[in-house]
């Protein structure tokens, strides 16, 4: 194998990444990290070296929570650092199955997703030991149970100097998440658990000298205006859950198609549906959310989202339209007349302006505190925002104020426009 200057193509601040070989190695950081590039940096070359040099053959598995976001970001991210060590000429990249091969070995990176779990227990390899898996993103691993089981399923003796272990990155948004009791509330301050089986760490974009003088300012710029949020993008801190405007929220799987089939006596549809549209552009994302409302129970059910900076008209349309959206009544926000009247040119004919009066935050919040809201796992930009929508404090005293904060609030003020209807007669098919 070539000779390669890691130190050069890795950059720093992952040395005790790089070496740690016990069973979990996990990694939250801010944006900007280099969390995931390290990562999958780690494994091709790993892969190789072990080859090379002991003539082992490790294989890896990439695992997301849903299985089809793997060919754009995982599978992308591995393709690229392969390429970055010079090696994209020894490796095979297939698209059916997902997968990559180190061709002069035949060792795979192969890709899963929890929306299958018997693809991912029931795996197995054709040369060498599958021993080393990668959760990315793996704040979306709102189940423990999930990662147990596969954690279960990578067993069986590997010869030394081989180890099996489990590589996790994600964005600390929030500190309820399991991740932060099974592995950070159990390391020193070194990083490592006293039976020295985990290594838990937290990174930031300071450890990222690939950076431009205009990414770091972004950062400045966050730190001063938004500190609250520079603390978990910047500096890869939790996001604290105290204060949160929604509360009576949870994560549940759910099939919406289903509830649309679902008829009363009277044979009305037992869910209506909304849908809510936030405009943005450069820095805030353009918002969708939609949702299924049983009324009566007082249960929201939201199931898909669009979340997505510099979007055009025509792109929210075509995406909207490719979703199933194009004739589905859509609350958006009224100070974008512009806008709203250039999507139903092109064929959103059903959406409309929703008032916003002086008050109508808390009051759209008001309504929907009283309703239990659950949010399918698919949508984790609603998630997100879920976890980190709060009370802002009072600039003097510090205290929890009755307004929100203005942030995290682009799919909250999508939802807020779409259940702008909530309890009326108009029905919105």
């Amino acid at each position: 194998m070539a000779e390669i200057n890691l130190s050069e193509v890795v950059g720093g601040g992952y040395k005790q990444f790089w070496g740690f070989k016990g069973r979990y190695k996990v990694v939250k950081g801010g944006r900007g990290s280099k969390k995931s590039t390290t990562a999958s940096l780690w494994f091709p070359y790993n892969m190789m070296k072990f080859y090379h040099e002991y003539g082992l053959k490790p294989n890896v598995l990439v695992i997301r929570r849903y299985y089809n976001t793997n060919k754009d970001s995982t599978f992308a991210q591995l393709r690229w650092a392969i390429n970055r060590l010079g090696v994209s000429h020894l490796w095979k990249a297939t698209k059916s199955p997902l997968e990559l091969t180190y061709m002069p070995s035949g060792q795979k990176i192969m890709f899963r997703g929890l929306d299958d779990p018997q693809s991912i227990t029931s795996i197995t390899v054709a040369e060498g030991y599958l021993c080393w898996t990668w959760w990315e993103e793996a704040f979306q691993i709102t189940n423990e149970d999930d990662f147990n089981k596969v954690d279960m399923s990578i067993r069986g003796e590997v010869p030394y100097p081989l180890f099996k272990q489990h590589t996790l990155t994600f964005n600390p948004w929030s500190d309820k998440i399991w991740l932060k009791k099974r592995f950070f509330d159990k390391v020193g301050s070194n990083g490592i658990s006293q039976r020295g089986d985990i290594l838990a760490i937290t990174r930031n974009y300071d450890c990222n000298e690939f950076l431009g003088d205009d990414d770091r300012n972004i950062f400045q710029i966050m730190k001063e205006e938004n500190p609250r949020r520079y603390s978990i993008e910047g500096e890869g801190n939790w996001g604290i859950s105290e204060g949160l405007v929604y509360e009576n929220w949870c994560e549940l799987e759910f099939d919406p198609d289903a509830m649309k089939q679902v008829f009363t006596a009277n044979n009305v549809p037992k869910y209506r549906e909304f849908h809510g549209l936030d405009f943005g552009y450069t820095n805030d994302p353009t918002a969708f959310v939609a949702l299924l409302a049983d009324e009566k129970a007082r249960n929201l059910y939201i199931y898909d989202e669009i979340y997505r900076t510099r979007m055009q008209n025509n792109a929210i349309y075509e995406t909207l339209r490719y979703k199933g959206f194009a004739n589905a009544r859509i609350g958006a926000d009224e100070a974008a007349p512009k806008d709203i009247d250039a999507l139903k040119e092109l064929g959103l004919s059903r959406i409309y302006g929703v008032k916003k009066g002086k008050g109508s935050i808390k009051s759209g919040i008001q309504k929907l505190q009283d309703y239990r809201i659950y949010v399918h796992p698919s949508c984790v930009n609603t998630i997100v925002e879920l976890s980190n929508y709060c009370w802002a404090p009072d600039k003097e005293t510090g205290q929890l104020t009755t307004e929100p904060i203005d942030e995290y609030n682009h799919i909250m003020d999508a939802l807020r426009y779409a259940t702008a209807d909530l309890n009326k007669n108009t029905f919105s098919f």
